[in-house]
């Protein structure tokens, strides 16, 4: 093989090592890059309010938390008195009602008189019967009036003692069947826990109230399938009254480190929910973040990925947030406010030809830039230089070669004229000696070039990825 066509085949592969660096190059820069902190995607689920903003809605947050986690079934039933607690006033004999110290409603305590009855006996005057309170408590009804007849079979007014109540509850019998009342034999021999409810009443919406499965029903009504559940409940300040409309979700299982939040924290669609994050970052901004949820009791939702237990939760003002769009700051001026350093439009870090051309707008000068990158700039030069360098080597090649035939065709002119040169042995390999020695270093002045060359722009790929990765890791920070 000639020395000419092996320094050719060495420069076809350094051009050909150069042109795949170079395209690996166009390609590296050609990539998407993954979606930064300030893209616009995140930018549009950042809601960044004023402090008066805040106020007006009243914003409230809680922390996620891995709590215990109840599974509860809804139903509807109403609160009733006791019979036990409810007593009956009746006069004795016959006669009218000439006083009544009551009302509806009035507390009264055991013995107190509550009305006085005139006897239809003869007498001058006619005797007068007081009546007496049999139970402490609320009068709940009053069936007469001052001056009203009475006889002994009928109930004058009725006493109610209502520090404790019953809330019956409407349950349908497969949910029946998960419950567990406390006069049940398992649950009184096993020493098992009697089956809660966590009891809502329409007329007292900010008041909760827990009772305990005392029984059920002595029949189910057959055309609804369900059965009354009765759970006592203590009655503080007697706020509940018989008849009040109650809603019940009843304790079926419980599990321990759920991770959940309070379901007023829960917004959107059954198909697409998301909860409003706490931006600790930026002061007043909140973060719409896409949630998935598991099981929902009365109280909290179960999260089953989308959030954190280090985040807070908007709870109070969750739903407003939704009509809020970007409010009244930018996520630029958050950012800058935050960080303490110019950002771009979107919430991103500036490129350094939007540096450039920030500072060159502050100081006042003309510059060139556009305001943003260009982004196959540092690719073009490298391109430029590499072809330079490769056009230097086909130079070369051609030269060398173009050489190597001019000197054959003078020994083939030189034959063919009949002349003869003489030349002596020693001579004859001091040539050839100094042939071989200028290929073998044109050789290796190639191959090192061709390296050189080949490393430079791996060198280059490596740094430009190096700064990629960089920049990303420091825009997400």
């Amino acid at each position: 093989m000639s020395t000419s066509t092996t320094f050719t085949r060495l420069a076809l592969a350094a051009a050909a090592t150069l042109w795949l660096s170079g395209g690996c190059a166009l390609f590296a820069q050609g990539m998407p890059k993954p979606e930064a902190k300030g893209s616009p995607t995140m930018r549009a689920s950042t809601i960044i309010l004023t402090e008066e903003g805040v106020r007006n809605l009243r914003i409230e947050t809680v922390p996620v938390e891995e709590r215990d986690f109840e599974e509860t079934a809804f139903t509807l039933g109403r609160i009733e008195a006791i019979p036990r607690t409810v007593g009956t006033v009746s006069s004795r004999i016959a006669g009218r009602v000439v006083e009544l110290k009551v009302a509806p409603g009035d507390m009264v305590e055991a013995g107190a008189i509550v009305a006085r009855v005139e006897s239809r006996q003869p007498g001058d005057p006619p005797p007068v019967i007081p009546l007496r309170a049999p139970v402490g408590g609320m009068v709940t009804a009053l069936n007469v009036h001052l001056g009203d007849p009475v006889e002994p079979d009928k109930n004058l007014l009725e006493i109610t003692d209502l520090r404790e109540v019953y809330a019956v509850a409407r349950v349908p019998e497969h949910i029946a069947g998960r419950t567990r009342a406390a006069d049940a034999p398992d649950t009184t021999k096993a020493g098992g826990t009697a089956t809660a409810a966590h009891i809502t009443v329409t007329a007292l919406p900010r008041e909760k109230f827990d009772g305990k499965l005392l029984r059920f029903g002595t029949s189910a009504d057959r055309e609804s399938g369900t059965i009354d559940a009765i759970f006592q409940l203590t009655n503080p300040g007697g706020l509940l009254r018989p008849g009040m409309r109650a809603e019940f979700n009843i304790v079926l299982s419980k599990r321990s480190g759920v991770m959940s939040v309070p379901r007023a924290a829960i917004q959107g669609d059954p198909a697409t929910r998301h909860v409003y994050v706490k931006d600790f970052e930026l002061p007043h901004a909140f973060i719409k973040t896409p949630v998935v949820v598991g099981e929902m009791n009365d109280r909290y939702a179960e999260i089953i990925s989308g959030v954190l237990v280090v985040d807070e939760v908007v709870t109070r003002g969750s739903y407003s947030l939704g009509f809020v769009g970007g409010g009244t700051i930018s996520l630029k001026e958050a950012l800058d406010a935050a960080h303490g350093h110019e950002h771009a439009e979107d919430g991103g870090e500036l490129t350094e030809a939007q540096r450039q051309a920030l500072r060159a707008k502050r100081s006042g000068g003309s510059d060139n830039s556009h305001g943003h990158e260009h982004g196959h700039t540092g690719v073009s030069d490298f391109w430029m230089y590499t072809s330079a360098a490769l056009f230097v080597l086909l130079l070369l090649s051609l030269a060398f070669r173009g050489g190597g035939g001019k000197g054959e065709d003078g020994d083939g002119s030189a034959s063919g004229g009949g002349k003869h040169v003489d030349l002596h042995e020693s001579e004859v390999k001091a040539a050839d000696n100094s042939d071989k020695t200028g290929a073998l270093s044109l050789k290796f002045c190639a191959m090192a070039v061709g390296q050189i060359l080949s490393a430079w722009s791996l060198a280059f790929l490596f740094y430009k990825h190096h700064l990629f990765t960089v920049r990303e890791g420091y825009s997400q920070c």
